[in-house]
């Protein structure tokens, strides 16, 4: 087997017909398999990814119900993918045609892989042109040390690096790609940009959704500090967090602004996330 293929799902019943559906498009003259991971759904998830196979070729469902986030799912279907190469998306995103192709053409190559993601197929046009630019399938962070990381909607790697390097760090319930990522560049790795494997992603649209998210975001980033702290400039970081918090209630206007709400609450979710985290954590951060 050339590729394997990777969705971690929870309760993704929504969206996950529409990336499988994807798949059924793809086209490439290797072998190929689909393992959809599921996270412990207790939606109809699973049913919706069984109606599909035979009609994707290798496709497999398996459980990595036994430990709670993405991370796990994906380290359990590289486990037990049977690819030389490891490609890994999100299950409420949809593959563009060709991304199978380009995905496994630039794994044969490259060690470490990323794509081009567009946020204008499936997102409203207020929401999709705020969104930060991606250059060569990278984003720079806000959280120290600064490297650029790409995400694992539209990621590729040799299994044999991924096994190497230990997988995703599964205790982090959300920034598991930065952190990936970050840790392939501190080997020396560098990501090779395939421009071809494109990806349409699916932004959260509403406070609700968008707060929670932030709010694992903002947990998780507690512990991005504690494992790089070294390279982190304490004083920078406090600083950052301070400015923060002004900021945040400096702009409470916009709660009254229905288009600058969803923002607002993003931007609040991290902060309680950053000092639940802070606490659970025992590290004192703002």
């Amino acid at each position: 087997m050339k590729l394997s293929v990777i969705i971690a799902c929870f309760n993704a019943a929504d969206t996950l017909g529409a990336q499988l559906e994807a798949l059924v498009q793809q086209q490439w003259s290797e072998p190929w398999e689909v393992i959809v991971a599921d996270n412990g759904s207790h939606d109809n998830s699973v049913a919706i990814a069984e109606q599909y196979m035979g009609r994707i070729p290798n496709l497999r469902v398996v459980d990595a119900s036994d430990f709670q986030g993405a991370a796990h799912a994906r380290n359990v279907g590289a486990a037990l993918a049977q690819g030389e190469a490891l490609a890994f998306c999100d299950a409420d995103d949809e593959l563009a045609s060709g991304w199978v192709a380009a995905m496994g053409e630039a794994l044969a190559d490259h060690r470490f892989v990323v794509g081009r993601i567009q946020h204008q197929k499936l997102n409203p046009a207020s929401l999709a042109k705020k969104q930060k630019p991606w250059k060569n399938g990278l984003i720079n962070s806000n959280l120290p040390p600064h490297l650029p990381h790409g995400a694992t909607c539209n990621l590729g790697v040799q299994r044999a690096l991924h096994i190497s390097m230990g997988g995703f760090d599964e205790a982090l319930l959300r920034y598991e790609d930065i952190d990936y990522c970050w840790r392939l560049q501190l080997m020396g790795i560098q990501p090779y940009y395939a421009e071809k494997a494109i990806v349409e992603y699916r932004l959260r649209k509403t406070s609700s959704s968008v707060y929670q998210r932030s709010k694992l975001s903002g947990r998780s980033s507690v512990l991005m500090y504690k494992k790089y702290r070294h390279l982190i400039d304490d004083q920078m970081i406090w600083l950052d967090g301070v400015k923060g918090w002004l900021r945040l209630f400096k702009q409470i206007y916009k709660l009254t602004k229905k288009k600058e709400r969803v923002h607002w609450f993003k931007d609040l979710g991290w902060r309680i996330g950053r000092f639940y985290g802070s606490v659970k954590y025992r590290v004192l951060l703002p």
